[in-house]
């Protein structure tokens, strides 16, 4: 069965400050969000093996998979469904040695290129951007736009999610452009209501 992820949350808990991260990704999880990549890249390892080990226990019997962002060693400690990795990671072909068939390999990617190295090795799922203009990844350069994310989409097998700017009005074009799905890190934590966001986005998917 191909793998499906139509919505990826990326967590931010300085972003989501003053809020607590834990009880939003229990919102999130119970939400239906397929994918969350826990991405806090200034925990120490003990902190971040904590916060991993709480995320997984959160998701455990939901459909909502968790994957670990760069730190292949904390992934595997706290028992996630996978590592994503980026521009400075391992590639995939190397990860692919040491964990298992069904254990999830993401990759960021900002060009047709990154992407099929990405497929070619061993990748399960790819986030592309950014696909509009977002601050966040302005050091990337000018965004892709939706005819790059619609030649990347065409050329490779894996899932493509779409990132970078995206808000529910984009959602569509970027589904009809040839993404699986979309990733966001704001998306996710903007706006009074995390479960209701999630629904107006699911709305997009129909």
């Amino acid at each position: 069965m191909a793998l499906q992820i139509h919505l990826c949350y990326i967590t931010d808990r300085r972003g989501l400050a003053p809020a607590p991260l834990v009880p939003h990704l229990q919102a999130v999880v119970r939400a239906g969000v397929d994918l969350i990549q826990l991405r806090e890249k200034d925990l120490a390892c003990r902190e971040l093996l904590g916060l991993a080990k709480t995320s997984v226990e959160i998701s455990r019997g939901s459909k909502t998979r968790i994957v670990i962002n760069d730190r292949l060693d904390v992934a595997l400690a706290a028992g996630a469904n996978g590592v994503h990795l980026g521009g400075q990671s391992a590639p995939p072909e190397v990860v692919r040695r040491h964990v298992d068939s069904d254990f999830l390999v993401g990759a960021s990617c900002h060009s047709m290129e990154e992407a099929l190295q990405a497929e070619a090795g061993g990748a399960d799922y790819i986030l592309l951007g950014p696909v509009f203009d977002t601050p966040s990844k302005r050091r990337y350069g000018p965004p892709l736009g939706l005819n790059k994310l619609a030649e990347v989409a065409s050329r490779i097998r894996i899932p493509v999610l779409a990132l970078g700017g995206i808000s529910v009005e984009r959602v569509r074009p970027c589904l009809e452009a040839g993404a699986t799905g979309i990733a966001g890190i704001r998306l996710f934590q903007e706006g009074a209501s995390v479960v209701d966001r999630i629904c107006q986005l699911r709305e997009q998917f129909r």
